[in-house]
């Protein structure tokens, strides 16, 4: 047998290829059977119903405004993410006494559960005994407790934050990364042609860092629209849904009301919009980078 058929590099990733494609194809297909069928909250098949799952959710009012809402969390907390996350990760890859503490110190919070630090954050932000609010009150910012989870006009902006501040970790990884390979060089000349620290990052560091960051608004977007656990540990989509996003709703539909089909069916919409997105915004960041 030819040797060159082993070394061929579609034949050494084919099998982790297979194992991926049936992983992700398998449960796409059932979820489209599913939503295509009549289905009662047991999970059983009573018939084909054609796009009347698709027409179900397209027409409830509470999809909409939990689309809308999906816009505002996602773009908020990637965009909020990446201007942040930039200078921090500048200023750690400075060489600076400490800074191994300090990376180990910004890396932390990714080693733990998103879950368990929402929690943590619906105990901080509690309106009677939240630390926030006594925090606040000791330096004489409020003199009432402010029912930061209670009411629409917080509870989603403190959620936006909390989502940055938990992917500020992973997305600081990628930009040391990125800027650990720029050449000392560049600013050196950069420096010895009287340029300010301003210029240098505009003129070096921002185009050097484009495909890290392109990178990270890709994998931040799909991570962030599909982000559940801040959301339901704090509030749970309340109060009165002010705070539902897609995947929020799409669990509700699933395991509180029952409707198995209009949940499969908004799973494979979810699934298409970020397809789409992840394969438009490549493709554009290619043909930017050319």
């Amino acid at each position: 047998m030819n040797r060159s058929i082993f070394t061929n590099p579609y034949v050494l990733i084919a099998p982790a290829f297979l194992l991926a494609a049936f992983i992700i194809l398998w449960p796409l297909f059932q979820i489209g059977e599913i939503s295509l069928n009549s289905v009662n909250r047991f999970g059983q098949l009573k018939g084909f119903s054609g796009l009347e799952n698709f027409a179900a959710v397209l027409s409830d009012p509470q999809f909409l405004s939990a689309s809308w809402r999906t816009v505002i969390w996602t773009v908020g907390i990637v965009v909020g993410t990446i201007l942040v996350s930039i200078p921090v990760a500048m200023i750690l890859n400075e060489d600076f006494h400490g800074r191994g503490l300090a990376r180990i110190i910004i890396m932390l919070p990714w080693a733990v559960s998103l879950t368990m630090t929402a929690i943590v954050w619906r105990w901080a932000l509690s309106g009677e005994s939240g630390m926030l609010n006594s925090a606040l009150k000791g330096l004489g910012l409020i003199d009432e407790n402010i029912q930061w989870l209670a009411q629409a006009g917080t509870a989603f902006p403190v959620q936006i934050a909390i989502g940055i501040l938990v992917s500020i970790p992973f997305t600081t990884t990628i930009f040391l990364g990125g800027l650990s390979s720029i050449p000392d060089d560049l600013y050196e000349a950069a420096r010895l042609e009287g340029a300010s620290d301003w210029q240098i990052f505009v003129a070096i560091t921002l185009p050097l860092l484009r495909p890290f960051i392109n990178i990270a608004v890709v994998m931040n977007t799909i991570n962030v629209f599909n982000s559940f656990p801040i959301i339901w540990a704090t509030t749970q989509g309340g109060p009165a849904n002010s705070t539902d996003i897609l995947v929020t709703y799409l669990y509700k539909l699933g395991f509180s009301f029952g409707k198995l089909g209009e949940a499969s069916a908004l799973s494979l919409m979810m699934f298409a919009l970020l397809l789409v997105f992840t394969i438009l915004y490549v493709r554009l960041a290619m043909r930017g980078e050319r």
